[in-house]
């Protein structure tokens, strides 16, 4: 490996930790790295990615779980069907190639900005939980975001927080909470069960960690500590989905 992809892996790993924490996608820089300056094919980038993925969610939970950002009893019932999700999607991505969804990804994205520049204060302020009725509506979503989360990951933040958001009534820092939870618990056991089928890249996969750990803990003093938090993540989510947009349609 060429001196110069340390520092490029780094520093994406870096924005890719800060991104994903506050918002999510940042699999985009890091997948982008794993397949194109270290020459990983797609499906060992796929795996070797969950390496920084794990290594910046227990950064993120510990953060945000220390400074009462996530309810964990009551999100019990939504790791448990992310769980079922994931590992059924991970099923799907040691079966079949996960290339021929980047167009259904765009036209996702453009949905999530809609929904997330429609009504920017019910992504800001905190609303009313009506436990009862979201479970019966939002566990099965929940499994749906588990299975794509297990199949493919990027966009997985993304898509998450919408529905956080817009069904479960989360305003977007404890939804953040919950997504970095729930991602976190099912990727150490999809990061396993692809080490065991020998997808995983550990030098690639690692080097990108030691960026995406620094990143996931400066995102999370600011979504944990700063007055402006939720506007912050708010502000970073719509740039993510453009970028995302953009990235899909134009290049």
């Amino acid at each position: 490996m060429d001196w110069w992809i340390y520092p490029i892996a780094i520093l994406g790993g870096l924005a890719a930790g800060f991104i994903n924490t506050l918002a999510g996608n940042g699999s985009a820089i890091t997948l982008t790295i794993l397949m194109e300056f270290m020459g990983l094919p797609p499906n060992v980038a796929n795996a070797s990615n969950r390496v920084g993925i794990a290594a910046q969610s227990s950064v993120s939970t510990y953060m945000f779980y220390k400074n009462g950002k996530i309810d964990l009893k009551n999100s019990v019932p939504f790791i448990i069907v992310m769980f079922i999700g994931a590992m059924i999607g991970l099923y799907t991505a040691l079966k079949i190639s996960n290339e021929n969804f980047r167009f259904i990804f765009g036209i996702l994205m453009i949905v999530m900005l809609i929904a997330i520049l429609i009504n920017p204060k019910k992504w800001i302020k905190k609303q009313e939980k009506n436990k009862e009725i979201s479970l019966l509506i939002t566990l099965p979503v929940f499994l749906l975001l588990g299975f794509y989360g297990g199949f493919i990951q990027m966009g997985m933040g993304i898509i998450f927080l919408a529905f956080a958001v817009l069904v479960a009534q989360y305003d977007i820092i404890s939804a953040n909470g919950l997504k970095i939870l729930c991602v976190g618990i099912y990727t150490f056991v999809v990061l396993g069960i692809f080490a065991y089928n020998g997808l995983v890249d550990w030098k690639a996969g690692g080097l990108i960690s030691i960026g995406q750990v620094l990143g996931a803990w400066w995102s999370s003093k600011i979504a944990t500590e700063h007055p402006l938090a939720a506007v912050i993540a708010h502000r970073v989510l719509v740039a993510v989905v453009i970028f995302a947009i953009i990235k899909v349609f134009f290049f």
